[in-house]
């Protein structure tokens, strides 16, 4: 039988489920959640505690399956006439094939990570789809440069020479647009890296560009070191970064701040401890028909603008198991890199 581990003090509802399904505890919290007593829970299969809730039966498969955790959002449960909405985390017990722990949460604590993922997956489908069309679109583009120049060569008026530089300064732009779309397809060359040297670099490089730009800095020292790309990392925070000081046209305010997040789901995967980085600005906010679409290729609220350079950031930061979070209203503007601590 499963060990039952001392959890009676913690608020968060913990089960645990022997080989055969069967509920062989549930501290307090899920007493309270579930509404039924421990003397009246243990010893009955745990989906007559649970309902039949589909979401949970996957989840709880799929973690015995591959013997890894596994977080289900916004799962809903039918429990004494009403339904509740929670988050589901399953582990296995690694010292009992078959036994697993079950942790229910409020879901209101995970709305926003379950809608982040949401968004990454259209945003990975969006990339998907431009870097097909990018390269349908480059091989064209190159014969339509080529002509141009060779037809330039040709010609005898300067007038008319006019025209075929705009046709070769034209496709070079937009064959510099595709090439930023397939950029992101690069894997990280992983290794120990400072989150705070990240930043300083970023400060620096910025500095000088927005030389009006004030910044601030509150840094959790105790942060340890995290595995990644440094000039990934490095490229992501620019583009967030960039596009603030942008959005203020240079002239404003931009705090970095760091902290460690605690119990974070990134990527359908519960981790311990994450880096949490705030790229915080007091700028004119981003607008609410547009903030659930800033990380979608092409769309830019800037005159001028590519809409890649958060897609880029995301993408990036993506390759590191991490997500980007974004909060905005007029004055204050924070986008949240959460980034997993291995």
């Amino acid at each position: 039988m499963p060990t039952t581990p001392n959890t009676d003090i913690l608020a968060t509802a913990i089960l645990i489920s022997d080989e055969q399904q069967i509920t062989r505890y549930l501290n307090p919290a899920a007493e309270n959640l579930l509404g039924i007593s421990a003397i009246h829970a243990l010893g009955r299969p745990i989906h007559h505690l649970l309902g039949e809730c589909p979401e949970l039966v996957r989840a709880l498969k799929y973690a015995l399956l591959e013997g890894a955790s596994f977080t289900e959002h916004d799962v809903a449960l039918p429990i004494n006439g009403h339904t509740l909405v929670l988050s589901a985390t399953v582990s296995p017990i690694d010292d009992e094939s078959g036994a697993a722990v079950i942790e229910l949460h409020p879901a209101a604590g995970n709305v926003r990570i379950a809608r982040d993922e949401q968004v990454m997956a259209q945003t990975q489908a969006s990339q998907h789809l431009l870097r097909q069309l990018a390269h349908e679109i480059r091989n064209p583009l190159g014969g339509i440069r080529g002509a141009a120049q060779l037809l330039e060569a040709e010609l005898d008026s300067t007038d008319l020479r006019e025209y075929t530089q705009v046709i070769i300064q034209e496709t070079s732009r937009l064959q510099s647009l595709l090439d930023r779309l397939l950029t992101p397809a690069k894997r990280p060359v992983v290794q120990k890296i400072n989150v705070h040297e990240v930043l300083q670099r970023v400060l620096n490089l910025l500095s000088a560009e927005f030389p009006l730009l004030q910044f601030k800095c509150d840094y959790d020292t105790s942060l340890p070191e995290l595995e990644g790309d440094p000039e990934q990392l490095i490229q992501a925070v620019l583009n967030i970064t960039r596009n603030a000081a942008q959005a203020m046209e240079g002239e404003g305010r931009i705090n970095f701040r760091t902290r460690v997040a605690r119990q974070v789901t990134l990527a359908m995967k519960l981790w311990k401890l994450a880096v949490r980085l705030d790229v915080i600005d007091n700028g004119p906010g981003i607008p609410d028909d547009m903030l659930g679409r800033v990380f979608f290729p092409l769309v830019s609220g800037r005159e001028g603008g590519t809409g890649l350079g958060l897609t880029l950031a995301q993408s990036l930061v993506q390759r590191h198991e991490g997500a980007i979070h974004v909060e905005s209203q007029p004055g204050r503007t924070c986008f949240s890199i959460f980034l997993p601590i291995k």
